[in-house]
């Protein structure tokens, strides 16, 4: 399932999402931003790829994970296994996943750009289409400065993220 979500462009599961819960179905409106109806598809459209990627990402940290060594002992010695999933696996499982979520940032701020123009919603993305459109070189330069302090921050805070997940590791 997971294979299938990160297979489809953002733009083709907006239209589809559009043809089934809008135009079929009547349940949501297609574009807009009056009420939280409105974010519903969108956010749907969005999360879709990056929620199947992060999961298929988790699932190997933790198939990983549980072959290690330490988390073998553990169990050998008869350690509850509620212990040993919260304080051990999932803590070491967490750093590939902490790694993976940082970069989703960024193809967040990407994929806000179609999302936003399949939509027709306002916001960065089609600010910066229009920026460009328009050759508003110093609104450009402005979106793009933004978008790149937004990047550098949350990578500075996985940094800090596996700071708190691994005691060992130095910053």
């Amino acid at each position: 399932m997971s294979v299938a979500g990160v297979s489809m462009p953002n733009y083709w599961l907006g239209l589809v999402l559009i043809l089934l819960f809008a135009v079929r179905l009547h349940w949501l409106p297609s574009f807009g931003s009056g009420t939280w109806q409105h974010i519903i598809l969108p956010a749907i459209t969005l999360g879709t790829a990056l929620t199947a990627y992060t999961t298929r990402i988790l699932r190997s940290a933790i198939i990983e994970t549980m072959q290690a060594e330490h988390i073998m002992a553990l169990q050998a010695r008869g350690v509850n296994s509620r212990l040993v999933l919260t304080r051990h696996l999932f803590r070491n499982a967490m750093i590939p996943l902490v790694t993976v979520i940082g970069i989703e940032f960024g193809m967040i701020l990407e994929g806000a750009v179609i999302t936003e123009t399949v939509f027709a919603w306002p916001g960065l993305g089609e600010l910066m289409v229009s920026a460009v459109s328009n050759q508003d070189y110093p609104l450009i330069q402005g979106l793009v400065l933004f978008c790149v302090l937004v990047f550098v921050s949350i990578n500075l805070l996985t940094d800090l993220t596996y700071r708190l997940l691994d005691p060992r590791i130095r910053l």
